[in-house]
């Protein structure tokens, strides 16, 4: 080996350092030639990005702003992963969940999964899905000792644990190999269903559970939270809160801290949104440190987390976009430090997923880690000042919301009082807004939505829990238009139908002709044929031929309104259109048109009102 001397030179000598002060002013300069004139952290704030609970994405990062020290990986605060190898060794457990109440059916799903990737199964038992005394039979052909089996069963939670434990006695699993959660989390239950349960059997299970050293009684489920429109800090705090709850009745009920704590797993859903989910999972094990250490063992305090694929992104129209979603949720959740990541197959809100769509789910994982090698750097986005500055402003914003349902005597009096269900019903209703206005775009529904695709189906998949919090979808507002559309379609063979008035040439057209017609077929409502450019002459003939419902939209430049749009929706109402609107800014031809469609206008609102006029119900 050469070792070249040290020359002293150094490639940015010559260059002085660049201050934040003279990037500002470099923002000021281009800012000011979209005509905003602001300066000094005024131009930088234009910038930044508002995120939910109060953090804002700004444009630039530096050292100076990085988080406090995050340690080591694998010491506390955990921040950087909960051991010390984090997932180099082998990578992060593939978790392939199954649901079904035929044994048989999900036997062989289950062997399909394990021969190819999955390494760990997820099965939900009781109410809807498999019943507890069936578990031999869907478990049939599993090497128990290789396969950690995580069970779902809701208030059935103590029978499909006994089942899987007395599993591992009949085929000979010594304690110290089996590997399990048993699932049992009845405040998240409580918060699915409504239906309050005893902590007692829980803690019971635990104390029994303690006896095999990998087998974990608890499941603190976050995704209640989150299917019901819940923030990502509000998401932890919750976790927090329920954690807390189970490990004052673990210790009441005679396990001391180090066993409390080694009981419990935690459930988080991981988003498209990649930094967000990295940065919450960091967050979230930075948290239960800090209550592990304010319990008196620091050490105990590393996180055992499995992350999901969020639910509520997904998309039952155009669901192959969900493969999209799903592989860099699952990205991050790998990248982020989940000790095992399930990736919902892309069909999950059509029903029953097949064959196929689990293939694709578990190949995800794989993808990622034998090709992309994902898990071969430990904490990767460690020391990047934003996830570090992020990481910590979401810790602290969940700490505070932790703190609130502390204040209002815990988890369970926060969920019966109404504050939870108060607290993420009012962050849904702002995030809804906002994707009503398509500031936060779903791509193959509110944005480049295709009505002539073949809809996907599916066999239906168990009922799922009800009683408690909401299930949300970002998709709700639209799929409940297009289902309006859909309705028609089948009634009248077509679909309810508007007419693109384009005014000018095609470079004067194109770009709000393309917004009306994507905006529009977002809600079902189908433009006749491409833009027709038209003129006040010719505007009433191309509207009466077109077969347009009533309504349409007129396309073009500022300066060609000014110059021809009150003539054009004269002669579009003369020929029979009800409604006119017209693409862009309010205030032009306001006594010609209705109503306009612009970046930023409620979209749902827009779209349900033109359906009324139409005449199309659901």
């Amino acid at each position: 080996m050469t070792v070249l001397p040290d020359d002293g030179l150094s490639l940015a000598a010559e260059f002085p350092d660049a201050t934040h002060e003279q990037w500002q002013r470099l923002v000021e300069g281009v800012l000011r030639k979209s005509g905003k004139e602001v300066s000094g952290e005024a131009a930088e704030d234009a910038l930044s990005t508002t995120l939910q609970d109060g953090l804002t994405t700004r444009p630039l990062y530096t050292a100076p702003e990085t988080a406090p020290d995050t340690g080591f990986p694998g010491f506390a605060p955990f921040v950087r992963g909960g051991r010390a190898e984090g997932n180099a060794a082998n990578g992060w457990d593939v978790r392939q969940r199954h649901q079904g109440a035929d044994p048989v059916r999900v036997n062989e799903a289950v062997l399909a999964d394990l021969e190819n990737g999955v390494t760990s199964l997820w099965l939900t038992l009781g109410d809807g899905g498999l019943p507890a005394e069936a578990l031999p039979r869907a478990l049939e052909g599993v090497y128990l000792d290789l396969a950690p089996v995580s069970l779902d069963a809701g208030a059935d939670y103590a029978r499909a644990a006994r089942a899987l434990l007395d599993l591992y006695a009949e085929r000979g699993v010594a304690p110290e190999a089996a590997r399990a959660s048993l699932g049992a989390d009845p405040l998240g239950h409580e918060a699915r269903t409504g239906e309050a349960l005893d902590l007692a059997g829980a803690v019971e299970l635990a104390r029994e559970a303690a006896a095999h050293p990998d087998v974990r009684a608890l499941t603190v489920d976050a995704l209640p939270y989150h299917e019901a429109g819940g923030s990502a800090a509000e998401e932890l705090g919750l976790s927090l809160a329920t954690g807390v709850a189970y490990l004052r009745a673990l210790s009441d009920g005679g396990l001391d801290t180090e066993a409390a704590l080694g009981q419990l797993e935690f459930r988080y859903a991981a988003t498209a949104d990649q930094f967000l989910t990295i940065a919450k999972l960091r967050a979230a094990r930075r948290l239960w440190a800090r209550v592990a250490e304010a319990c008196g063992a620091p050490g105990a305090g590393a996180q055992r987390q499995h992350a999901v694929t969020s639910p509520v992104m997904m998309t039952r129209r155009d669901p192959w976009v969900n493969m999209l979603r799903t592989t860099v949720a699952c990205m991050a959740a790998g990248v982020g430090g989940a000790d095992s990541v399930t990736v919902l197959p892309f069909d999950h809100e059509l029903g029953l997923p097949d064959a196929f769509a689990r293939r694709i789910a578990r190949n995800t994982s794989t993808i990622l880690l034998e090709e992309s090698h994902l898990a071969r750097v430990i904490d990767p986005a460690g020391g990047s000042y934003y996830v570090e500055r992020l990481t910590d402003e979401l810790a602290h914003a969940a700490w505070e919301f932790f703190q609130t349902v502390e204040k209002a005597g815990g988890q369970a009096a926060a969920l019966r009082s109404g504050l939870v269900a108060d607290r993420i019903a009012a962050t849904w209703a702002e995030r809804s807004e906002k994707l009503a206005k398509r500031r936060e775009p779903i791509t193959g529904v509110s944005e480049f939505p295709l009505l002539s695709e073949k809809p996907v189906v599916r066999e239906p998949a168990p009922p799922g829990p009800a009683g408690g919090l909401p299930r949300v979808r970002r998709d709700e507002a639209y799929e409940v238009l297009r289902a309006r559309s859909d309705a028609h379609l089948a009634a009248t063979g077509a679909r309810p139908r508007i007419f693109l008035a384009a005014l000018g040439p095609a470079a004067a057209h194109t770009a709000r002709a393309t917004f009306a017609s994507n905006l529009f077929q977002a809600g079902g409502i189908e433009p006749v044929h491409d833009p027709v450019s038209v003129t006040p002459a010719t505007a009433a003939a191309a509207y009466a031929a077109s077969g347009a419902d009533g309504t349409a939209v007129i396309c073009s430049s500022d300066v060609l309104y000014e110059e021809q749009a009150e003539a054009v929706a004269a002669a579009l109402r003369a020929a029979g259109a009800t409604t006119v609107f017209l693409a862009g800014k309010p205030g032009t031809a306001a006594e010609a048109v209705d109503a306009y469609v612009f970046a930023g206008c409620d979209a749902v609102s827009v779209l349900s009102s033109v359906l009324d006029r139409m005449g199309v119900t659901s």
